[in-house]
């Protein structure tokens, strides 16, 4: 069976339901809180803070739901890879236990909130494993059961394994948990906005003034408490986010198996990734194999990371479909630890989450729970490990100078360059051209239009790449994203490159 993966990517996550229409914002408002992203974070924060009676606004800046959080692989585990052995190293214990129960509080608010308001969204309760089939990382294994037990986690270690993959080691967290994502969190944005007064899409935020969130008509939507949940903060207040945060794309393929699925999540320790789990489609499970991670903008060809995955899968299923295949973009912090509460110091009153790597259904859960209890309590147990103005030089100045080493390699490339033209372009690809002193990216589409765009990124000014299996074109530096028109997909760049035009050839 030849498999085509040349058409458009679909998410199971967003194809799977309905997206609701709603409005964009057509005058100013006055709130207690304005909250920028319709993700999760967005949608759980707005649903806490509504709970403790706060009036709050949601501006998205296309549709709630359709961006990361619709493109996930939806474990909800606090086993977040090899992670709590060297957070102890590197943090210390009382920070590497705040992490553990954030992560565990949220696997119980979660499931919590499906129990108390009844949410019909394939929530299951499921072991995770991170495995290992090769003997480097055995006593890394070892080290990590020993550190999550110690940290109050249900762990325990194993070298057997539910689905047929043999392996040298693995770590088992127990009663972690499994959703249908965009199920629970429509649920939950049909509760926030139940008078029809508060969620609002197609509502692009371009800039804080005073107590105010500046859109890109000129509206603005005046708060006590702001929060910027918008994946990479669309504003920085000078704390040097781009610096800070690195984006990578990761790959997912649906496939229906002729054996059956025996059920957990499971990931494994060394490169390339590779990730499992099933949901529930047309009455049998579909299985979820994920990994091949890289930068943003630096694979050559991206369609080849989807042939990967699904080579994997034939090595251990017998492959009869595969409906479904997408990618995501997640952003990394240096020290892997997600950058949530205040903006920057001198920021009371603004909050930032950010950052959530490839863990994003209980660090985002946690995220809404800190930034909840920062506006109504003032305080909260976690926010120290979790504090964005955090100064940890054991487990972040290499990878500090590593990735702004990296994005200044790709800004001076980019604009030295020189690249031939090319008189033939086939249907669906594209190439980058020189023209009248500029670097023009040329796409042609299906039909045979030629569409052409400046591929200067219009967040900083580094130069686009093509991804030909999202056809877009892609920021190697900081990850933002246009479609093959110029406009944007996914920030932080919220200006759209200057589109020169299209032609029939």
């Amino acid at each position: 069976m030849k498999l085509n993966f040349d058409i458009s990517p679909k998410s199971f996550w967003i194809d799977s339901i309905p997206q609701p229409t709603l409005p964009s914002l057509q005058e100013d408002l006055n709130v207690d809180v304005a909250i920028v992203g319709g993700g999760m974070v967005g949608i759980t924060t707005a649903f806490l803070l509504k709970k403790a009676g706060y009036s709050v606004a949601i501006l998205e800046s296309g549709s709630i739901l359709k961006g990361t959080t619709g493109y996930t692989t939806a474990k909800i585990t606090s086993q977040h890879n090899l992670i709590y052995d060297k957070l102890t190293k590197s943090l210390g214990q009382e920070k590497a236990w705040q992490y553990a129960t954030a992560n565990e509080t949220a696997i119980k608010t979660i499931s919590d909130i499906v129990t108390e308001h009844k949410i019909d969204c394939d929530f299951t309760r499921q072991n995770a494993y991170v495995f290992t089939q090769s003997d480097e990382y055995i006593s890394q294994i070892e080290a990590e059961t020993l550190r999550a037990v110690d940290l109050g986690i249900d762990a325990t270690y194993t070298n057997e394994l539910q689905i047929p993959i043999q392996v040298k080691a693995a770590i088992q967290f127990n009663n972690q948990a499994q959703f249908h994502p965009r199920k629970y969190l429509l649920a939950l944005a049909n509760q926030v906005n139940e008078k029809g007064d508060t969620i609002y899409e197609n509502t692009r935020c371009v800039d804080i003034k005073e107590n105010s969130v500046i859109t890109d008509t000129g509206k603005k939507v005046t708060a006590k408490y702001i929060v910027i949940a918008s994946h990479f903060p669309f504003y920085e207040g000078f704390g040097m986010y781009f610096t800070r945060l690195h984006p990578e794309r990761s790959y997912v393929v649906g496939v229906k198996t002729k054996e059956d699925f025996a059920g957990g999540m499971y990931i494994n320790a060394e490169e390339p990734t590779r990730s499992l789990r099933y949901t529930d489609f047309d009455g049998q499970k579909l299985v979820l194999v994920g990994g091949e991670n890289h930068k943003t903008g630096q694979s050559k060809d991206t369609s080849m990371h989807y042939s990967n995955l699904l080579d994997f899968a034939r090595e251990i299923y017998t492959v009869e479909d595969v409906p479904f295949h997408w990618s995501t973009q997640d952003l990394l912090t240096l020290d892997d630890i997600p950058y949530v509460g205040n903006l920057t110091a001198k920021h009371e009153n603004i909050f930032v989450a950010t950052g959530f790597g490839k863990w994003g259904m209980t660090n985002s859960t946690a995220a809404s729970m800190i930034i909840s209890d920062l506006i109504t309590k003032g305080e909260n147990p976690w926010l120290d490990v979790y504090n964005p103005s955090r100064f940890t030089p054991t487990a972040s100045a290499k990878t500090f100078i590593s990735e702004n080493l990296n994005v200044a390699a790709n800004l001076f490339t980019g604009k030295i360059a020189t690249l031939s033209k090319h008189s033939e372009i086939e249907k669906g690809h594209a190439v980058v051209l020189e023209g009248g002193g500029q670097k023009l990216g040329c796409y042609k589409d299906e039909e045979g239009i030629l569409h052409v765009v400046d591929t200067t990124c219009t967040h900083m000014g580094c130069e686009l790449n093509w991804n030909n299996a999202e056809k877009s074109w892609d920021c190697p530096c900081h990850g933002s994203r246009f479609n093959h028109k110029g406009v944007v997909i996914e920030g932080p760049a919220y200006k759209n490159l200057s589109y020169k035009g299209n032609k029939v050839e």
